[in-house]
């Protein structure tokens, strides 16, 4: 069976003494601090002289703010994070620059993730216990799962969330075996009610996470805001918020592993829609649906465990119309219109009756085994009933005012 090596990320809670949290805190801080200074130094670069300035040339400048008086405290932290987050930068405006990614935002104590990355060079890995440059005691890491046989880390990320809770994650070459390779290929339709629909007929219901704890977050958030402003029994009700949030979070991408798992594993092709998650979210009705559903997560874990296991994942176009098309062999009738209050209905052409989500499923399918055969696009050229223009001069002139109107294919 085919092996493949790949990088993966073992992520593990730890306990930090009194010494340990402290350091950590300064650090965060620090990063965070040399990260918006390189960052408002470039941004000033550019607007006032029109000079772009690099990763070496912020390097530098760090040196020099560590002679400072006022930031000598800087010399005092790991300097690899601090060169790490200066690398960061440097990727976040090469993004910008490539078009991918927006300008970078300068990161904010209250509501960026505390973080700070050490390279091989500072921190210690042996006899399965990991210890950090400026420390003299290794983590109390909960080992939840073993590295891989003969792993050594050589990126290690420390973090903490908005609970309080600590993390490291360890970067490790991993092996993975390819799983048996099945002839199957599945359709998947993404949904409010059902978080996912299968061409075989499959619905897998919503678990809806966060409705299921929205009456325990509201009375968090209400105590939360009848505490004064910078008290300390306002500082303990936010973690209390956070600890809701991290509950619905871990509890959500917990159900999408085990889920895409599942659906990776058992077929060889699947295939999805291309999803504009971010305009579909304008939607005010919906949107706190969607972002519960977390279609954009569940599209991330596919795409890699798909590469993991040899798999081939096809994305199809947002504009084909997978819903209001009639799946019948032979048939392909097209609806004009088809409100997202009707589950279910029956083909004017053929008399086929169709469940709503499974039909999507359906030609969800039938065009990405379509498209995987000949490389040819799953758009039909076609001129839509709306504008009276073809599909491709739609998503030329009003992609995003097209792309809000999704849900309705839904």
């Amino acid at each position: 069976m085919a092996r493949k090596t790949v990088k993966r990320a073992f992520k593990y809670r730890f306990y930090p003494t009194g010494a340990q949290a402290a350091e950590l805190s300064r650090t965060f801080g620090c990063v965070r601090l040399v990260y918006n200074k390189a960052l408002a130094a470039r941004t000033r670069a550019w607007y006032q002289h029109q000079e772009r300035i690099n990763y070496n040339a912020t390097s530098a400048m760090l040196t020099g703010w560590k002679k400072t008086a006022e930031l000598a405290f800087l010399a005092e932290v790991s300097s690899v994070p601090l060169q790490q987050t200066l690398r960061h930068l440097q990727q976040g405006f090469s993004n910008f620059f490539a078009g991918r990614t927006k300008y970078p935002r300068f990161k904010s104590r209250k509501k960026s993730r505390a973080s700070a990355e050490y390279t091989s060079s500072a921190f210690r890995y042996r006899d399965g216990q990991l210890t950090l440059a400026k420390m003299s005691e290794p983590l109390d890491i909960v080992w939840s799962r073993p590295l891989p046989a003969g792993a050594t880390p050589s990126m290690v990320t420390v973090s903490r969330d908005a609970a309080g809770r600590w993390f490291v994650s360890l970067l490790c070459e991993d092996t993975v075996e390819a799983a048996p390779a099945p002839n199957d290929a599945v359709g998947i339709d993404a949904g409010i009610t059902s978080l996912v629909t299968l061409s075989t007929g499959e619905k897998v219901a919503n678990p809806k996470h966060e409705r299921v704890d929205r009456t325990r977050l509201a009375r968090a958030q209400r105590a939360l805001s009848r505490k004064q402003e910078g008290s300390a029994n306002r500082a303990k009700a936010r973690t209390r918020v956070a600890r809701v949030h991290a509950r619905i979070a871990d509890r959500r991408r917990d159900f999408l592993h085990k889920l895409t798992t599942r659906l990776v594993r058992e077929n060889q092709v699947v295939v999805i829609e291309d999803l504009t998650v971010s305009t579909m979210v304008k939607n005010r009705t919906l949107a706190r649906a969607i972002s519960d559903a977390a279609w954009s997560d569940m599209r991330c874990m596919l795409e890699y465990k798909a590469a993991w296991y040899g798999r081939e994942l096809v994305v199809v176009d947002r504009f084909f119309p997978s819903t209001r098309s009639c799946s019948a062999p032979g048939c392909g009738h097209v609806h004009e219109r088809l409100p997202l209050n009707v589950r279910a209905w029956t083909c004017p052409r053929c008399g086929t009756a169709h469940d709503r989500d499974v039909n999507a499923a359906n030609n969800i399918r039938a065009a990405g085994l379509a498209a995987s055969a000949c490389g040819a696009g799953v758009r039909p050229q076609r001129e839509s009933s709306r504008t009276g223009l073809s599909a491709s001069k739609q998503e030329g002139r009003g992609a995003t005012r097209d792309g809000a109107q999704a849900p309705n294919h839904r």
